[in-house]
Order: C-alpha cells, then sequence, then structure tokens
C-alpha cells in the first residue's frame, strides 16, 4: 500500500488512455456489461472473471466505472505476470435492478463479486418513484430474492467473497437482517455528503486486518471517508449473527460522537482468518484520487454515456473536492483497507490458483497485499 496503479503513478492519466495493455481491448483486462443472459461470454479456464453487481438502476454516476476501473487497475500491475502465463482478467457487469439478470454462484467462473451503489430507497418494494427517499425511482422487486440466495452461496463457499459498498451494503443488511434504513431525517441534516467521518469500533481495533487500519490513524479510530447516503443502516435491537462483526459506525459530524447508523460490517472472513471475505460499507471507497475519478469521467464522456453538462458538473466537484494532498491521502488510506486491498487480496490468490491449476508460471501471491508498506499521512 497505497493500493495504486504504478504505471499510472509513473507515466500519468494519459498512459491509462492511450498505452496501457490493460484497457479494455488492450490484451490482459476485458469490460463486458451484462443486460441479458445471453450477454455473457463464455467461461475461459485462462480469464478470471470478477462479477460487477451493478445496482444503479441506469442512473449515470461515477462509482460503478470506478469499481471496474480498480479491478483494471490490479490487472494493470500485474501486466508482466499475467502475460507471461496466458492468463487475463475479465469484468463482467451485471445490470441487477433494472433488467434482472444475476451472476452465477460461485463453484463456477467467479470467485469475487462486488457491488456498487444506487439510487432509491433499500427495499425495492418501496420504490414507487413518488415517496421521499425513493429518488424518482419505480422498479420490479422480483431480482431481490435471486440475489439474497446467491448472498447465501457466497457467504456459504469459503473461496468466494463479495465486497460492497453503499446500496449494496444497504441491501446486504435487509438479507442478514441486522439492520433496517431509516431514511435520515433533517434534525441529522437530511442526506449525508462530502468527506465526513466513521469511528472504528473495538471488534475493528482487535481484528487482523482492520487493526492496521487502526493503527495508521491518529487516534487509532476515526477515518475519513466519502460519503454519499439518503439512509442511514440501524441495527436491529438484537445481537448480530454469530460470525457477524460491526467494524464501523457514523459520527455526529466530523470530531463528533458515534451516531446510531451501522456504516462498516464484516459477515465472513478468509479461511486463513486475516482478510475480509464478505464485507461491505456505506461509504464510496472506490471513489479515490483525482486522476483516477478524472480518468474515470473521460472515459465515459469520449464513449458518450454522459452530457457535457453532466461531465463538467461532477469535474467541478471533483476538483473542488480534492484540492488537499493530504486529506486526499487519508480518504487513500480508507480505501486501501474498505476496498481495494481485499479486492487485491481475493483477486491475487484467485490468480494464483488458476495458474497453478493449469500447470502455468506465474509469480503472483496474494501476501503481497498481507505485508504492505506505506509512506506516512
Amino acid at each position: 500500500m497505497p493500493i495504486a496503479c504504478h504505471n499510472k503513478i509513473r507515466f500519468g492519466q494519459r498512459f491509462c488512455l492511450a498505452e496501457c495493455s490493460a484497457a479494455p481491448g488492450g490484451g490482459v483486462f476485458e469490460y463486458v456489461r451484462v443486460e441479458a443472459p445471453a450477454d455473457v461470454p463464455p467461461a475461459d479456464e485462462r480469464v478470471v472473471d470478477v462479477a460487477v453487481l451493478d445496482m444503479n438502476h441506469g442512473w449515470p454516476n461515477l462509482g460503478h466505472d470506478s469499481l471496474v476501473h480498480a479491478i483494471e487497475d490490479a490487472a494493470c500491475d500485474l501486466i508482466p505476470r499475467l502475460t507471461e502465463s496466458g492468463l487475463r482478467i475479465r469484468a463482467l457487469s451485471y445490470d441487477v435492478r433494472r433488467r434482472h439478470v444475476i451472476p452465477e454462484p460461485p463453484g463456477g467462473r467467479f470467485v469475487l463479486y462486488l457491488g456498487t451503489g444506487g439510487p432509491g430507497h433499500i427495499d425495492p418494494h418501496r420504490n414507487d418513484g413518488r415517496a421521499p427517499g425513493t429518488q424518482g425511482i419505480v422498479e420490479d422487486p422480483a431480482w431481490e430474492p435471486p440475489l439474497f440466495a446467491l448472498f447465501d452461496r457466497i457467504q456459504a463457499e469459503k473461496q468466494a467473497a463479495l465486497l460492497a459498498v453503499c446500496h449494496t451494503f444497504g441491501v446486504m443488511c435487509r438479507w442478514s437482517g441486522v439492520a433496517r434504513p431509516v431514511l435520515r431525517p433533517a434534525e441529522k441534516g437530511g442526506k449525508s455528503a462530502g468527506i465526513l467521518e466513521n469511528l472504528l469500533t473495538a471488534q475493528a481495533a482487535a481484528h487482523p486486518w482492520f487493526a492496521r487500519l487502526a493503527e495508521e490513524l491518529p487516534d487509532g479510530r476515526r477515518l475519513p471517508v466519502l460519503d454519499h447516503r439518503l439512509y442511514d443502516l440501524v441495527p436491529e435491537p438484537r445481537p448480530l449473527p454469530a460470525g457477524v462483526l460491526a467494524i464501523g459506525y457514523e459520527t455526529r459530524g466530523v470530531g463528533g460522537p458515534a451516531g446510531d447508523a451501522l456504516t462498516m460490517l464484516e459477515f465472513a472472513r478468509d479461511e486463513a482468518g486475516e482478510v475480509p471475505r464478505v464485507f461491505a460499507v456505506n461509504h464510496h471507497p472506490e471513489i479515490v484520487d483525482l486522476d483516477r475519478q478524472m480518468l474515470v469521467l473521460l472515459r465515459k464522456r469520449e464513449r458518450g454515456e454522459v452530457t457535457l453538462d453532466w461531465f463538467e458538473e461532477r469535474r467541478a466537484v471533483l476538483e473542488a473536492t480534492h484540492r488537499d494532498p493530504a486529506r486526499d491521502r487519508r480518504l487513500h488510506l480508507t480505501s486501501d483497507y474498505t476496498l481495494l486491498g481485499p479486492l487485491r487480496f481475493h483477486l491475487y490468490r484467485e490468480v494464483r490458483r488458476r495458474a497453478q491449476a493449469l500447470g502455468l508460471p506465474v509469480d503472483v501471491n496474494e501476501d503481497e497485499i498481507l505485508a504492505p508498506t506505506r509512506p506516512a499521512v
């Protein structure tokens, strides 16, 4: 750590657009959009597939592409090793809420699943497009039972991992029954947006992975987060299920006391007991560093996915938000521990296992993530 593409650091973001062989279509990384079962490409033993659960219901956003870009960044850092082995990494993005396409369960092509943010009420049955907090979303909730069944399979399969942010965090709270969504009231300031703060729990401080994060925080507990949420996830008045750990809570403002909303939950850990395996947060760790976000914006504009007005508005917000290099480094610390590190751990492990199963040479090991070195923040 810090988790960042070495080529982007060395050559700048234009390298990503023009020269990187991990760019889509460039060789070691591929992106496929799945809006119908027929869009799913055939499985390939030399391709490590990652399933992205797109929960955005068709809304233009930065979060989805930022998650895909995090996978691409990992592939970019593995270019020489993937090229030597003949392996590739592919992100398959499933339009869950709008098209009701759900990836297959673990045990076949997928080991790693990523869940995005999204608009509207956490309970799809309540999205009638009119009630407060629905954000105009009208949806058929038929996707929810098969998605919950997928979550069950992932949790039960010790080789599989699910990492999720924002809306998917809320959906996982519904799936597990540990917390209920509550529209943020006026006395809490309504929508929580901007660079705010979470508070690590005592369980987090004792966790093999999150204890490392605690050691890097000035007070061992408070970490900056990029927030963008309408709903608090308030714990139910009963103990959490066995194996589920509360990792973080909101604070009532930066420097304030802990609030009542859960913001980070671990549902399962890897077999060695080190790294979160099923884990979700209610902030946006995928939105990290100005260069990466500008690159995501440029790609969306060049592909014609967004209007010029949308592009310029987001660019202005990013430039205003990320003007403090020290604050940007602290946010990167949060992203490394709550998304990017676990993502790379599980992805590197699957690349290693796939190469070993096929008898291919590849010098990749997930232990690279467990022995991080970091400059002071």
